[in-house]
């Protein structure tokens, strides 16, 4: 099963609308958001997605009582700063990822298979622990609007590049 990962959208609702095209077309059953959405009314670009939302905080999100009521509306519930997540046999992190030494200790503690960050807008996979950054849907630190998709059975990650 592969599970699609994403982060640090920052209000840039065109990028938003090709990473949701992107994962309704490649059929993934759930999709990760390790934060930095920014405002609410982003939330409603969501709506299109096939795949269950998972979303924990980012540490740029503003009206966050407004954007759970705008997730509400579509059914999604941000899960705070640090989520637990069982998908396929795995368990999986996802967190911001401000403190790189919080990153570091999560994925050395061997209680997850994974861990999913973002905040530093590069797109990065490392091994052992796996720790896998998305990217930013966003483009605008990097110039590179990425996303990813792990392969649960394998814990092999593929950073790919949004068109357009």
């Amino acid at each position: 099963m592969k599970i699609g990962l994403m982060s640090d959208t920052h209000d840039r609702l065109d990028a938003v609308e090709r990473a949701v095209k992107f994962f309704n077309d490649a059929g993934v059953e759930h999709v990760l958001h390790a934060g930095d959405l920014i405002s609410p009314f982003v939330a409603s670009k969501f709506a299109e997605l096939e795949a269950k939302l998972y979303y924990v905080w980012g540490n740029n999100d503003g009206d966050r009582e407004h954007v759970r009521e705008k997730f509400g509306e579509i059914g999604v519930k941000p899960l705070g700063r640090f989520a637990s997540i069982e998908l396929g046999g795995r368990k999986i992190a996802l967190l911001h990822g401000e403190d790189e030494d919080v990153v570091r200790a999560v994925g050395k503690s061997g209680l997850y298979d994974v861990v999913v960050r973002g905040h530093t807008h590069q797109a990065s996979i490392q091994e052992n622990p796996v720790i896998v950054n998305p990217g930013e849907v966003c483009g605008y630190l990097s110039g590179r609007r990425t996303v990813a998709l792990l392969d649960l059975k394998t814990l092999k990650a593929e950073i790919v590049e949004l068109e357009g």
